[in-house]
């Protein structure tokens, strides 16, 4: 890579090292720390929401279907438009006017205004562990990045650099520092993918006539896809919208119910369809610069094998020009940075407020940011292990979705709410997904674990809530 490129990156890491360091020297209690002082505005959270949701797990996630699938990997981000729609209309009034009431800083506080501490207790417990795993799949995701744009370094090494990074930035800075950060991590990458990367990429590799002469014809077609994959998609991502940790920090960061609404409502459009149709346009542009020799098999791992997930960022390291490489590897990296830091500021704040249950002092702000360190560590050793960021991620969707998202929605829906239906649906819901995933069951008609483990927690909630009428 060119001097000027690597500047340009240095300096941008340089620049967001400086941000947390501000807010470092701001917060002053765990609202602020957490919640950024409740009193944020709906694009910078509604920007922050979309960062956080796509980032550079689902982008170079993205990039991984567009290189194996076509234009159809795009409807994996349809699930964004719709999650974050639903949530504006059902979840976010209650949840906004108990925040209000409650100063609450957690999703599972939420739950205990609904059910019980025991409930809110296990909650955060399934949360903190899913979010560690997305915190990792990010770190992943700028190591796959990074050890593709710099040969010299190895995935290992690439991992532990990003790792560092990723976990001293947000440790330091807290959520004022991530959702402000994260307004300029997500309109750098806005602007680098959709005028820079894909003009260049579109023109380098031949344009249309090129694209339909390479590609089989149905990497142009939307039906280039599985009902079985769809479905899929929308039982893992469409319920993290009523789950995440993450969405609800920023629910309680707008302080009214019109600001958080307004800012799901633009976080859904930047999903779908204009992160969707990027990605997946980049990861089809890369398989053609593949199929042509622009980027040799050699580039990939070991030169026998292809993961697909390297495609784009290596297309983009071999066909632009210097200096727009270092803003191009700059806007991925704060798409990562973005999902991370949020990722394992809700981790921390699962451990802090609800598994160790600390109140708010000065003390337990040092607490937290040692909390933050110790869990982003943790993430770090787990990165090491997993081969694949999509997989990583949608893994840990699933395991929070298939324990969480039944009793969020008797939570919102249900007149008499069961905590005892609630409690052992999350414990049996969400271990059916895990002990399928890890077993490697073969399942009826190739659905995704989560389905049968949301199923379970149905039936579970159900059956104890009209048995038990508690």
């Amino acid at each position: 890579m060119h001097w000027l490129d690597i500047l340009i990156f240095t300096l941008y890491f340089v620049f967001m090292l400086s941000v947390g360091i501000y807010f470092f020297r701001r917060n002053k209690n765990m609202d602020d720390y957490y919640v950024g002082g409740r009193k944020m505005g709906a694009w910078h959270i509604g920007l922050s929401v979309v960062a956080t949701d796509v980032g550079g797990g689902f982008s170079i996630g993205l990039g991984g279907l567009g290189f194996v699938m076509g234009i159809s990997g795009s409807w994996l981000l349809f699930t964004g438009l719709l999650g974050a729609w639903l949530s504006a209309v059902f979840l976010i009034p209650k949840v906004s006017n108990l925040s209000r009431k409650h100063n609450l800083l957690s999703f599972p506080q939420f739950l205990k205004n609904s059910f019980n501490p025991r409930v809110a207790f296990i909650a955060g417990i399934i949360s903190a562990i899913g979010y560690l795993g997305f915190t990792s799949s990010q770190i992943l995701a700028g190591a796959k990045l990074a050890s593709a744009s710099f040969p010299a370094l190895s995935l290992n090494q690439a991992l532990i650099i990003m790792g560092v990074i990723a976990v001293v930035y947000t440790v330091i800075g807290g959520l004022k520092a991530v959702i402000y950060t994260d307004t300029i991590q997500w309109s750098l990458l806005l602007f680098g993918l959709v005028f820079i990367a894909l003009p260049f990429s579109y023109f380098s590799i031949g344009g249309i006539s090129e694209i339909k002469e390479t590609l089989p014809s149905e990497f142009l077609k939307f039906s280039n896809v599985t009902w079985q994959q769809v479905v899929n998609w929308f039982a893992t991502i469409l319920p993290i919208w009523f789950i995440g940790m993450t969405l609800y920090q920023r629910i309680y960061a707008a302080g009214t119910i019109k600001t958080a609404r307004k800012a799901w409502f633009i976080a859904g459009i930047f999903e779908y369809p204009v992160m969707a149709f990027t990605g997946a346009l980049l990861g089809m542009f890369a398989k053609v610069a593949f199929d042509q020799g622009i980027i040799p098999l050699s580039e990939f791992n070991d030169g026998t094998t292809i993961d697909p997930e390297l495609g784009l960022p290596l297309l983009l390291k071999t066909i632009l020009p210097v200096g727009l490489t270092g803003i191009i590897l700059s806007a991925y990296f704060s798409a990562i940075m973005s999902t991370a830091d949020s990722c394992l500021m809700a981790a921390s704040g699962n451990i802090v407020t609800d598994i160790l249950k600390i109140k708010t002092s000065k003390k337990v702000l040092r607490l937290s940011q040692m909390a933050t360190f110790l869990l982003g560590a943790f993430a770090l050793i787990l990165s090491l292990w997993a081969p694949s960021v999509l997989d990583l991620m949608l893994y840990s969707y699933a395991f929070m979705v298939s324990g969480l998202f039944i009793p969020v929605l008797a939570a919102l829906f249900h007149k008499n709410p069961s905590s005892t239906g609630a409690f052992w649906a999350m414990i049996l819901g969400g271990s059916t997904t895990l002990g399928l995933t890890v077993s490697q069951f073969e399942l009826p008609l190739h659905l995704d674990p989560n389905i049968f483990g949301i199923s379970i927690s149905l039936i579970t909630y159900l059956f104890l809530s009209k048995v038990l009428h508690k």
